[in-house]
């Protein structure tokens, strides 16, 4: 039996000081059929470990329908990290953060409580279940019987947001009675008060940080007397949002930071060693005064790309590496262009058009009243005596376009915080409004999304709307059932359109989707959800990953919600993830 345990200075395995050097994959953000080979390719640069987070609202996305399998199955997920001759940290949170929608916590948990991530009876029984199924997975896969699960996480960067420590304290007690026997940590950014509040005494504290290491292993230090130092996650990227840049590190500098660190003898998680994507919708968003929904890639700028490729970054932090441990003598084959090519694309009707067949109420049922987790909802009235005027409304989460008639006559973005709008007279005034991504971080977890507060016209209230969720990925896939191969192109429409193309392969290839002609909306390849696009930018294509396709025939079907500029799907050679900064 191997054992892995804290030390004085240092983590023990099997008595003998170890220097854990890690790599975050999130399981949830890459195609299953894919985690092998960046799991190798972690080992090649010289990883002796692979941390995950696991995403709650993956698992669970309507309450009581848990799944372990497939894209879930972080089961099978551990038993590759070992296959490979690694050790494994989990982070089950509940709340991960990650960029992920909503923190990682489900819209079922985050609408029906006020009181999350505390030490509430009706939250503590909805976590404790959760926690539980999840170490039913992790706990016999724990390094002391035969697994590579060396590290579990106790909730995430809490000290950033609470100070329960009742919170805490019961959410080690359900850890330790589901037979977690590894130790147990937390993380925090170094700043004294996040480390005072977001730990317990019994819980070995980490960091996280991207630069000046030395300064934030010191203020670690003073928190922490003995133990290993371990900052668990090192930022060597950071991840973008629409109408942003996309983000870059020097990759000198990071490689610098990571030699501080391991020269400390710290050990180190490397966040990320490589991000993959945000596929379908399940981006997050932040708030910090102004909304600001993430990009479908989360290329992080990380050692390996968004599509498992080799960066500058990866051998630079491999030559690191090679100074404090055994690196192997392999190495990962370099990035090979993808295909490029291009093809027709043609119309396939209009998509979002629902009038009628919701229910109606006073106001505007909310997507989280509606149980709806899909990313659109669109709201109809009749306008009093057929007026126009000034439409005023609270809030707008997170973007609508709104019609007359059918006539389009403006949009209310979150982002700019629009609350007015003047509409022309007629006789039905329409919004379509999308979620375009939970908050994931502070204190706007959970918040509800579409139509809220008050709507009034000219001053005078508007009741007796009619809410018709629109799920996106039905919609494609009943638009890919009735597409035949020979339907017909017709004259360019406006307003939302679907659209459908086919291709061939010779063989399964990833392929990179550019979508700059396109306007906004969603894409999928063979019924696989590649996610949002938008020309707000930065990010300019899709990654599609070879498993999504096949050889011989594929389709394309997008989803536009604006306009198709030019009607033509373009695959390109590489990414283009947009301008950055100087």
């Amino acid at each position: 039996m191997t054992t892995f345990s804290l030390g004085d200075t240092d983590f023990l395995r099997d008595g003998q000081p170890h220097q854990v050097i890690s790599g975050a994959i999130h399981y949830f953000r890459v195609h299953p059929d894919l985690w092998q080979d960046r799991i190798r390719k972690a080992r090649l640069m010289g990883l002796n470990t692979i941390e995950t987070y696991v995403a709650w609202n993956a698992h669970e996305p309507r309450r009581g329908e848990w799944d372990a399998t497939g894209w879930n199955d972080l089961g099978r997920f551990l038993d590759l990290v070992h296959a490979e001759g690694l050790d494994a940290i989990v982070r089950p949170g509940p709340y991960i953060c990650a960029e992920w929608h909503n923190g990682g916590l489900p819209v079922w948990l985050t609408g029906s409580m006020d009181d999350l991530r505390s030490s509430a009876p009706d939250f503590l029984v909805e976590v404790s279940a959760y926690l539980r199924r999840v170490y039913d997975i992790v706990a016999p896969r724990q390094i002391d019987r035969g697994g590579p699960v060396v590290l579990v996480q106790i909730e995430n960067e809490y000290g950033a947001y609470g100070s329960d420590r009742a919170y805490l304290e019961a959410l080690v007690a359900v850890t330790r009675d589901a037979g977690i026997t590894v130790p147990l940590t937390t993380v925090d950014q170094p700043v004294d008060q996040m480390l005072s509040d977001g730990s317990l005494p019994e819980l070995h504290k980490t960091g996280s940080f991207g630069s000046r290491s030395a300064e934030r292993l010191a203020t670690l230090r003073r928190h922490q007397p003995t133990g290993p130092l371990m900052c668990s996650e090192f930022w060597d990227g950071w991840f973008d949002w629409w109408g942003g840049v996309h983000h870059t590190t020097d990759v000198a500098a990071a490689a610098a930071d990571l030699d501080a660190l391991l020269a400390a003898g710290a050990s180190v998680n490397i966040y990320m060693f490589h991000g993959g994507t945000n596929f379908g919708l399940s981006n997050g968003a932040n708030d910090k005064g102004r909304y600001l929904p993430l990009v479908t890639s989360y290329d992080y700028d990380a050692p390996l790309d968004e599509a498992g490729n080799p960066t500058e970054k990866f051998f630079a932090f491999r030559e690191v590496i090679a100074k404090y441990a055994p690196v192997p003598d392999d190495l990962p084959a370099p990035a090979s262009t993808a295909p490029a090519f291009d093809v027709p694309l043609s119309p396939a009707g209009a998509w979002t058009d629902a009038a009628g067949s919701g229910a109606v109420a006073a106001q505007p049922q909310t997507f989280d009243a509606l149980g709806h987790l899909s990313a659109l909802v669109r709201y109809d009235v009749d306008l009093p005596d057929r007026n126009g005027g000034l439409l005023l409304i609270d809030e707008v989460r997170d973007l609508a376009w709104v019609s007359v008639d059918g006539v389009a006559v403006g949009t209310l973005s979150r982002t700019r915080n629009d609350r007015a709008l003047r509409i022309p007279a007629g006789r039905t005034l329409s919004f379509l409004v999308e979620d375009q991504g939970r908050v994931n971080y502070d204190h706007r977890l959970g918040e509800e999304k579409g139509l809220i507060g008050e709507i009034t016209l000219d001053g005078v209230a508007v009741t007796g709307w009619r809410s018709t969720p629109l799920d996106v990925t039905a919609i494609a896939d009943a638009i890919a059932d009735l597409l035949t191969s020979d339907s017909a192109r017709g004259e360019l429409p406006g307003g939302p359109t679907a659209w459908s193309a086919e291709f061939d392969l010779d063989t399964a290839s990833d392929l990179f989707l550019d979508t700059a002609s396109w306007s906004k909306g969603y894409a999928f390849v063979n019924g696989f959800f590649l996610g949002r696009y938008w020309r707000n930018g930065p990010q300019r294509t899709l990654y599609v990953p070879a498993p999504a396709t096949r050889p011989g025939g594929n389709r394309l079907v997008v989803l536009e919600l604006e306009q198709i500029l030019t009607p033509t799907a373009y695959f390109v050679d590489a990414p283009a993830l947009g301008v950055t900064e100087e």
